[in-house]
Formats: structure tokens, C-alpha cells, sequence
């Protein structure tokens, strides 16, 4: 790696890790605030009398605000300097949590979410640009990386658990409380150890607003458009012109003399290349996240904190192998690293699309130990050849675009899935149901039960006594085959990398 100089600021060792583990706490709140709410929403729907058709709002509004902050997070650094911005960030964080636990109907539950999610996304890429202007290349550049890397995937781990527990034993209102002590904490911590810099007000008076109206709309286009796909279809007119939309938009901005988000950094070969593997990244780490519980709850029936049981041994995997990506980290060559991580996060994948109905713990345990154990070869090789190599002053942008990636692989991860689940788990259970009639064995095979089981033909009610089996069994089919989907989608990121060719350390893409 290039030997950046660190920044001009007279800060202890000591203070800087303390600054950056107050980072650290803010991004693992911000990524947690995702998944918290996803068990308790029957909760809140009762407490605020919310249908049921309007509830997954709740998140969705939270992920279209992070995802239109996240690339502004670097105009945002110049203008207020990394202090400020995380201090601001916080309190506006901290305070929306408040006001989500006192709201006492949707739109007001809604405005907090949105207010919470626009502090989230410019909390989430501080802490990898923090990486390189706070820590010299080395050791503590790999370790800095990989404590930010684990806390992003334990978090939304954690989510589910977290929020089952806090419902169970608490009120619901406690899901966004629980953010105030860490607020404070990382509040305090950014005053008294990141260092001092001068704000840049004057380079508002620059910026394309039009530019940024056209990146927010564009960017929530892009959310909604994902969102609504998987049921409306995804060549439906309201999709095609969501995602139209986007297309359009995002154009106008990028042809701009001078648009807010610098897109000429994708010109930067490692970058480019670690964005595209952070996409699917985000596919596959997102996905299981999301997948996982679907699977416990449709088919096995567990509840909040029994999923979060199962649902936390990817997070743990990862953290008890933390150590070994920092040693491998020096070692090896990032590339080779980064392969292999996505080669056995694959893997991982693939070994979840083999479930039956009956599958508990034991059977989900070594594919999210493979996947646990993965991750930190996926993520601390690939950020630090994204943005390693880049100047200083660039790395704030660059790091909110490698962020945005991983966001954007996560959405599209999910809508992909429900495309799966909403679609296939219909078309499995008439072909169970017609399979009865053809072939009982083969039917009863699939229902993991003895043909003396299957209902008599002739009798018109004796289908009801096995519909519960054939609806557990045909969503555990469509699971199986969203596992594969992304198996074979992260598959992808191993031909990038092999097009990626040698890393030089001198940061010069290699020669062809």
C-alpha cells in the first residue's frame, strides 16, 4: 500500500483508538437499527394501530434515507470536517430514536425513521474512511478494518435477537431507546479524541443542488422500485417507471459540470473493482441475514429470540476468526485473500440450499460457520485495496461509494429473494399437490412423510389435514433455491477479482 502520511493533528495512539472505537459504536447502532424493528413489527402495529399493508414502511423508510446520505457522506466530511459531522450525525440519530419511541402514529413514526436512517448512512462509511486518515498502513490499517468489519456484520446478526429480547422482557419503545447511552458515549468520545479541524462552510456556496435533488430522488426510486418489485412485478409500469426513473436522473447528475458525488473516482481501477465485489458482497450478507429468519419463522415456527439464537452463529464465526484475517492480512496478497474469502462464503451459501423442513440448528450451523469465518476475508482485503491506494482527500468519497455499494447489493439481495419466495413457493405447492395424484411416493418423499400419510384422493376435505406439510415444504423449496441464487451470484465476485489481475503495491493497475 501507498504510505499515506497521517493527517496533521498532535493526537495520542490512545486517543485515536478511542476516537475510532466511538465510530465504531455509532455504525454499530446505525446497522443495527435495521434489523432491531423486524421481529417486533406485529408489536408496534398493534400499539399504533398501523395496517398491516403499511408496516413494512417502518424499514423501508430507514433504508431509503441511509442510502441517499451514504454518498454524500464525503461532501459532507469537507464541509463540516469528520468531528462535527459525527457529532451532528449522532445527536440527529440519537434524538430521531427518541422520537420514534415517543411517536403515536405512522406518520410520525415514519418522519423519525427517515431522520434516523439519513444519520445512519453518513455514520457507516466514516468508520472505513477513518481506516486511513486516523491509522498509518500496517497492522493497525488491517486491524482498524477488520474491528469495523465484524461489528458491520454482527449487527444485523444481532438485530433479531436483540429486538425479540427487548419486546419479550420490555415495551416496544425500548428498541429505539436503547440508542441514547451509546449516543452520548460516542458524542463524548468524538469531542475529546478526533481531531480539530476547520469547517469549509463556504464550499456550500459551490455545491450543485440540482445535482443533489437528482441523486436523493433517483437513489429513493432506485429503494422503492426494489421494494415493490417482487410483488408488483418486475416489468409492471409502476416498477419500469421507478426504475426508469432512477436511470434518468442518476444520467442528469453524472453529465453535470459538477455533480455532488464525484463519480470520476470510478475511474480508479481498484475502486471500480471493489465497489463491483462490495455489491455482491452485499447481496450475499444481507440476504442470508434476511433469509435465514424467513426460513425459522415460516417453516420451523421459532420465535424472536430462538431465531436470534440460531441467526447469531455467523457473527460469532466471524468474530472468533477476526484475529486470523488481520495475520493473513499481512501475509498474503490481498487478492489471493479476497478470493479465497469469496470462494468460501460461496461455499457457505451453497450449503444452505440443501434444507429440509425439519432442519434446526445443527443442520444450519456449519454453512453459517463457513460463512461467519469467510467474511473477514471478504471485507478487510477488499477495503483495503479499494481505497487503499487513493489520496487522502479522496478517500471520504470513495469510501461513502464503496459503502453505497454494499447497501445497494444488500437491497437488491432482498427483493431478489422475495422474487424467489413470493413466486416459486406457489408453483412448488401445486406441483406437490398434482405430484399427490402422479406419483404419492415421489409426493411423499418431498413432504419428508410415508405414503400412508398422504390424504385419500376421494376424499374432498382430506387435503386440508396435509396443508400446513405442503406449504412448509414448498417455501423450504423456494429458501433453497434463493440460497443458490445468491451461491451463484457471489460466484461472480471470483471472476472479478481473477479480471482484476495482481495487485502492484505501488497502486498502478498492472500492465494490459
Amino acid at each position: 500500500m501507498t504510505d499515506h502520511p497521517l493527517p496533521t493533528h498532535k493526537l495520542s495512539e490512545f486517543r485515536r483508538w478511542l476516537g475510532y472505537a466511538g465510530l465504531c459504536i455509532a455504525m454499530f447502532m446505525a446497522v443495527l437499527d435495521i434489523q432491531i424493528v423486524i421481529t417486533s413489527l406485529h408489536v408496534i402495529e398493534e400499539a399504533l394501530g398501523i395496517g398491516a399493508d403499511r408496516m413494512s414502511w417502518i424499514q423501508t423508510s430507514y433504508l431509503i434515507a441511509e442510502i441517499v446520505t451514504i454518498p454524500l457522506t464525503g461532501l459532507l466530511m469537507r464541509v463540516m470536517s469528520m468531528r462535527n459531522l459525527v457529532i451532528a450525525a449522532t445527536c440527529l440519530f440519537t434524538l430521531a430514536s427518541i422520537g420514534c419511541a415517543m411517536s403515536t402514529g405512522f406518520t410520525m413514526l415514519i418522519s423519525f425513521r427517515v431522520l434516523q436512517g439519513a444519520a445512519a448512512g453518513v455514520l457507516m462509511p466514516i468508520v472505513f474512511t477513518a481506516v486511513f486518515l486516523l491509522f498509518r498502513p500496517g497492522s493497525q490499517q488491517a486491524f482498524a478494518t477488520v474491528l469495523g468489519g465484524v461489528l458491520a456484520v454482527i449487527a444485523p446478526s444481532m438485530g433479531p435477537i436483540t429486538g425479540g429480547l427487548i419486546t419479550e422482557n420490555f415495551s416496544w419503545h425500548w428498541l429505539f431507546l436503547i440508542n441514547i447511552v451509546p449516543g452520548i458515549i460516542v458524542v463524548v468520545l468524538a469531542l475529546t479524541c478526533l481531531p480539530r479541524e476547520q469547517m469549509q462552510l463556504g464550499l456550500l456556496r459551490n455545491i450543485d443542488f440540482a445535482s443533489l435533488l437528482f441523486v436523493a430522488v433517483s437513489l429513493a426510486a432506485l429503494e422503492i422500485g426494489l421494494k415493490e418489485a417482487p410483488d408488483m412485478g418486475w416489468f409492471s409500469p409502476i416498477t419500469l417507471a421507478l426504475f426508469g426513473t432512477f436511470a434518468t436522473l442518476m444520467w442528469l447528475t453524472i453529465i453535470r459540470p459538477a455533480p455532488v458525488i464525484d463519480f470520476t473516482l470510478f475511474r480508479e481501477r481498484y475502486l471500480a473493482y471493489g465497489c463491483a465485489v462490495s455489491l455482491i458482497l452485499g447481496i450475499g450478507l444481507y440476504g442470508s441475514v434476511y433469509l435465514l429468519p424467513v426460513f425459522l419463522s415460516l417453516v420451523r415456527y421459532l420465535g424472536p429470540v430462538e431465531i436470534g439464537m440460531v441467526v447469531l452463529v455467523t457473527g460469532l464465526a466471524q468474530l472468533v476468526s477476526a484475529p486470523l484475517s488481520v495475520v493473513l492480512d499481512r501475509i498474503a496478497p490481498p487478492r489471493m485473500l479476497s478470493f479465497i474469502g469469496f470462494a468460501m462464503f460461496a461455499i457457505g451459501l451453497f450449503m444452505s440450499g440443501f434444507e429440509t423442513r425439519q432442519s434446526g440448528y445443527d443442520e444450519l450451523f456449519w454453512p453459517q460457520v463457513v460463512r461467519g469465518v469467510a467474511l473477514g476475508l471478504c471485507i478487510v482485503p477488499v477495503t483495503r485495496f479499494a481505497l487503499g491506494f487513493l489520496p487522502l482527500g479522496r478517500v471520504s468519497d470513495a469510501s461513502g461509494l464503496y459503502n453505497l455499494s454494499r447497501a445497494l447489493g444488500g437491497v437488491i439481495g432482498i427483493a431478489l429473494i422475495d422474487t424467489i419466495l413470493f413466486s416459486r413457493s406457489a408453483e412448488h405447492a401445486d406441483r406437490i399437490q398434482t405430484l399427490m395424484d402422479a406419483d404419492p411416493e415421489a409426493a411423499a418423499k418431498l413432504l419428508q412423510i410415508t405414503p400412508d400419510e398422504l390424504p385419500d384422493p376421494t376424499d374432498p376435505t382430506g387435503l386440508l389435514g396435509v396443508m400446513d406439510i405442503i406449504q412448509e415444504a414448498s417455501v423450504t423449496m423456494a429458501v433453497n433455491e434463493a440460497w443458490l441464487m445468491m451461491g451463484g451470484l457471489t460466484c461472480l465476485a471470483l471472476i472479478l477479482l481473477w479480471r482484476l489481475g495482481p495487485i502492484r503495491e505501488d497502486g498502478n493497475p498492472p500492465p494490459g
